[in-house]
């Protein structure tokens, strides 16, 4: 491990990271809400710290490997949630715990929170917590991979540790800086489009901006406790429905879908497709359970419901109307299930992710198929594209340690004093990055103790970076030469 460049390159993001302080100075101004000192200090202490990691090391060779790129990825997204805290523990007096839990949900774009009291914050901070998962969203590290080529730095190790599985190998332009900065420009303009839509349907401009930072985000994170049911909208959840869909998309087919000025490049995609007959089939289930048991009389009023939440929940949004958990039978642990498939690979959303689910299914169906037939020879294809043994078996893995980490994560949180549903709903809540759960944990993480959050933040980088990044650096082979 080559400690010199790595530490340079920790200096230089945290030096960049620090002027995303500003904005939320200039909203504290605005409205004088008397925070802006708050955020001033946080942008000095950052940029100082970023300053003394990178000024002694400045001259030095800034080459890193992938196998470093990982270790960077990794300790970077904990040194951004440490930063990201500073307002909260400066502000509202948080406790490290509450305030590293709250940033760290931001930054993961989960959702799930510890402050109770939205409503009565000032701007400032509101809008900082919103900035934090828009930065988190698409991940700060492939902004960083837009920008540090222009400093000199290469970018291709740190964007295939942040990039998520079979994604990762496909580059929509050919040099790795455009993919990035393509990739941002499309997701500034999808912000922009929301948050005109949103201010247009009848939200405040602050909160049309709030609310399309956490919707193309899929991050959850809203300037009201009540979430989007404060508007009580049927335009406005209909318009959180398109852009929450347009977040959980594999940002490519975004591109793509621009440059070939053609929505077919959508209908031709098999993910994109599977994506949205699950969201129809699941919200259909739950549309006509809702009715039936009488949770709504109203068949439209439980669709209207029905589709939001499902969206909502399987593109890790987490934006409620209604608290899922109460909803009756099967219903809760259905939604959990899509919760756990997430939307589609190459987008903002959590989750174990579309592609992987496709491709686990046809691995499993080619198993059974060579059962019945020992010698014959079948591949698997996904958009007439052979997908290589390679990445089948890192689907399989991927899996695996997901499935294991979360049972590990549950054990340890029933250890840690959860029952047995709030665990299950915790872990969920937080590994799929979906905001809310069950039990303890339906609306908030403000009553479960210290361990119980440290052990979500744990989930919530295992499931932000996507298993594999984070937990190679516990395998001994990884701290070998």
């Amino acid at each position: 491990m080559h400690w010199t460049p790595i530490i340079r390159l920790f200096g230089m993001l945290l030096m960049l990271y620090s002027f995303s302080f500003a904005p939320s100075i200039g909203v504290a101004l605005f409205y004088q809400d008397d925070q802006w000192s708050v955020f001033a200090i946080s942008l000095l202490a950052s940029l100082l710290v970023g300053l003394m990691m990178w000024f002694p090391v400045r001259q030095t060779s800034s080459e890193i490997s992938v196998r470093e790129g990982y270790f960077v990825v990794s300790f970077f997204w904990i040194l951004l949630g440490a930063v990201g805290s500073l307002p909260f523990l400066l502000s509202l007096h948080l406790d490290f715990t509450d305030a590293m839990f709250e940033s760290i949900s931001g930054f993961t774009s989960t959702g799930s929170t510890v402050i109770v009291g939205l409503d009565e914050l000032p701007r400032s901070l509101l809008y900082h917590r919103q900035q934090i998962q828009w930065l988190g969203g698409m991940g700060i590290i492939v902004l960083a991979v837009a920008v540090l080529p222009l400093l000199g730095i290469g970018g291709m190790q740190l964007y295939q540790a942040e990039a998520s599985g079979v994604a990762k190998h496909e580059k929509i332009t050919p040099r790795i800086a455009e993919t990035a900065r393509s990739l941002w420009l499309i997701y500034v303009c999808l912000t922009v489009i929301c948050a005109l839509a949103y201010w247009l349907a009848g939200m405040q401009l602050f909160d049309a901006i709030g609310h399309a930072m956490s919707t193309i985000s899929t991050g959850g994170f809203s300037t009201h406790d009540a979430s989007i049911g404060y508007y009580d909208s049927p335009l406005i959840e209909m318009i959180a429905i398109v852009f929450m869909i347009a977040g959980g998309t594999n940002f490519a087919l975004h591109f793509f879908a621009l440059r070939s000025r053609s929505a077919r490049i959508y209908a031709r995609d098999g993910e994109f497709r599977t994506y949205l007959y699950i969201l129809l089939c699941t919200t259909l289930v739950i549309t006509m359970t809702l009715f039936v048991v009488g949770t709504h009389e109203s068949l439209l009023t439980a669709l209207r419901v029905s589709v939001f939440q499902v969206v909502a929940l399987m593109t890790s949004t987490g934006f409620g109307t209604e608290t899922f958990s109460s909803w009756p039978l099967f219903v809760p642990l259905l939604i959990i299930m899509v919760a756990h498939i997430g939307g589609c690979a190459g987008s903002t959303s959590g989750g174990i992710k579309v592609l992987r689910i496709i491709l686990l299914t046809r691995l499993a169906l080619r198993q059974l198929f060579h059962m019945a037939h020992p010698q014959a020879v079948s591949v698997i294809k996904l958009n007439n594209r052979l997908i290589p043994d390679d990445q089948l078996f890192s689907v399989w893995g991927f899996y695996t340690l997901y499935i294991l980490s979360s049972l590990v994560l549950t054990l340890a949180m029933m250890a840690a004093g959860l029952d047995l549903v709030s665990a299950f709903g915790a872990v969920s809540a937080t590994i799929t990055l979906m905001g809310p759960g069950l039990g303890e944990v339906a609306t908030d993480f403000s009553t479960v103790n210290t361990a119980v959050k440290w052990l979500g933040i744990f989930a919530m980088l295992v499931g932000r970076l996507e298993v594999f990044t984070l937990l190679i650096l516990f395998l001994p082979a990884y701290w070998r030469n």
